[in-house]
């Protein structure tokens, strides 16, 4: 039961670490009511581009020893300990290659230019809104990230009639 048990949390974890999302439509809670510097910008071009996936060592340490556990069951106690042992280096092997995979992420590259005339390129992970060449954007900086959205669309000031 203690393998099982084990081998279960080991899965949960890799799977756990695997919902880390960086989209722009989801704000994290640190990130709640902070104020942020705003730069309007228009964007020249957006395309897509796949952010890397992560190898933060979980996925290895979980394969192993999943392999580990499952090899060690065969045969008596020594091939159980050898195959035990490539389990584990097969596992770990596999673990990683899942992690990556998983945590890997569709993204944009948005070059945008600001009033200015500097130019930024931003890559941030594919959420609800498209960027098209001459939208106009705003950058909104937190901290050390940036993402960019959509400028909000300002209604003109009524006219004045003159009548008091």
């Amino acid at each position: 039961m203690s393998k099982l048990f084990t081998t279960l949390t080991l899965v949960a974890a890799v799977a756990l670490s695997a919902c880390s999302t960086t989209n722009p439509d989801v704000v994290k809670r640190g990130d709640a009511q902070r104020m942020s510097q705003l730069q309007d910008a228009t964007v020249l071009s957006s395309r897509p581009v796949t952010v890397d996936g992560s190898q933060s060592g979980v996925g290895a340490v979980a394969g192993g020893v999943t392999g580990a556990i499952a090899g060690s069951t065969v045969g008596g106690r020594r091939e159980g300990q050898i195959v035990g042992v490539l389990g584990a280096v097969a596992g770990a092997v596999i673990g990683n290659a899942i992690e990556r995979a998983s945590t890997q992420e569709d993204a944009l590259e948005i070059i945008v230019q600001l009033r200015n005339g500097e130019r930024r390129s931003i890559v941030q992970a594919k959420g609800n809104e498209t960027f098209n060449s001459g939208d106009p954007v705003v950058l909104v900086t937190t901290g050390s990230k940036t993402r960019v959205t959509r400028a909000p669309t300002v209604a003109p000031a009524p006219a004045a009639t003159g009548k008091s």
